[in-house]
């Protein structure tokens, strides 16, 4: 037998209740905070089923958006993608392209942002069209068709996601816990993102890990949902309150799930995954770090429509964001500390964040 659901404590903010009427508003959005939206985070509604509609309404648009797409994908590539939740290509680049797209990678000398999260420290630089002036394999790989068909048909979106140079430090803080090594689902409806590795990826330097076919809307997957929509705010458990579920040992019997399959893969390899999903990053010895082109797709879950290909629209969704890294760069010294991800300059190094 389940365990009855207890009842929900949690003390929101007076602004939440006096604004809550504009909350409904973010209910046809990709808003998933239980903790910070009223209405999402509402135990009455989610009893009558807000949360699990939300889920269903998202994946049925999702493939209402990839069906005028299919001819982007081969057939094969297309029911992986679908049975799995990820895809994995090797051999992805020809092989001059992904010399020089490497080689320009590891050298780049570009201001950047880094997070640090756990014990890893992430370090992205922003491909938009400044940056592509200096970089024309990046710029060449953004225009490769089989890769701007991939990424278009699993995330539903003719238009370009946000796409980075990423290297990801891990054992850098080897006293923190790092939130990235439990299983999780990004949020309730589909998202994609990919890395395309640059250097090989070993069972050492923290490969991403995903749950095959965890990404289906199975009975069981939308009962768990549902009880987790009605429990998350009791908890101490801040990520899946945000609207990320983590997933426990426990969970993964309820659900019937195989084991994370761990995505070790050489150089020149495409991984692709939808995160709503269950998945995470493999653990990794300490100093270990890995180099990909990484990127992702996070749009409005309930536009039906796959968007435009005009590269003006791009520049605008690029502008869009760099002004939001602003605004955030700019609440943060407000408040006398530093963003979630502050920007570092052209010589900085990993060992400058240790004490």
């Amino acid at each position: 037998m389940p365990e009855p659901i207890q009842n929900q404590r949690i003390k929101r903010p007076v602004s939440q209740y006096l604004l809550w009427p504009l909350y409904i508003f973010t209910l046809p959005t990709g808003a998933k905070s239980f903790k910070k939206n009223p209405v999402i985070g509402n135990r009455l509604l989610n009893l009558l089923g807000l949360h699990v509609l939300r889920v269903i309404l998202a994946a049925g648009i999702m493939k209402i958006r990839r069906l005028p797409l299919i001819w982007m994908l081969n057939a094969e590539d297309r029911k992986t993608f679908a049975r799995d939740g990820f895809l994995i290509k090797t051999d992805f680049l020809p092989a001059e392209l992904f010399t020089r797209l490497k080689e320009e990678a590891q050298q780049q000398k570009i201001e950047a942002r880094i997070c640090l999260q756990g014990d890893a420290i992430t370090h992205r630089v922003l491909l938009d069209q400044q940056t592509l002036e200096n970089l024309p394999a990046c710029k060449n790989l953004l225009d490769y068709r089989p890769y701007r068909y991939l990424l278009a048909f699993t995330s539903g979106r003719l238009r370009s996601p946000g796409t980075w140079i990423q290297k990801v430090y891990t054992g850098v803080f080897p006293d923190k816990e790092d939130p990235q090594l439990t299983l999780h689902s990004d949020s309730f409806h589909p998202t994609t993102k990919s890395w395309l590795f640059l250097e090989n990826v070993t069972e050492d330097i923290g490969p991403f890990n995903y749950v095959p076919g965890s990404h289906r809307l199975t009975f069981k997957r939308l009962i768990w949902e549902y009880r987790r929509s009605l429990q998350v705010l009791a908890g101490s458990d801040h990520y899946s309150a945000s609207g990320s579920f983590r997933l426990n040992q426990e969970d993964t019997e309820t659900l019937g799930l195989p084991p994370a399959k761990s995505c070790v893969v050489p150089e020149n390899s495409v991984v692709i995954a939808d995160t709503h999903g269950f998945h995470c990053r493999g653990s990794s010895a300490a100093g270990s770090s890995r180099l990909a082109i990484w990127n992702i797709s996070r749009t409005n879950p309930f536009n039906p429509l796959p968007g435009l290909p005009f590269a003006i629209l791009n520049r605008v969704d690029l502008y869009i964001f760099r002004t939001h890294l602003r605004l955030q760069d700019m609440r943060a010294t407000r408040l006398g500390n530093l963003p979630s991800w502050r920007k570092v300059n052209k010589d900085w190094r990993p060992e400058n964040e240790v004490d």
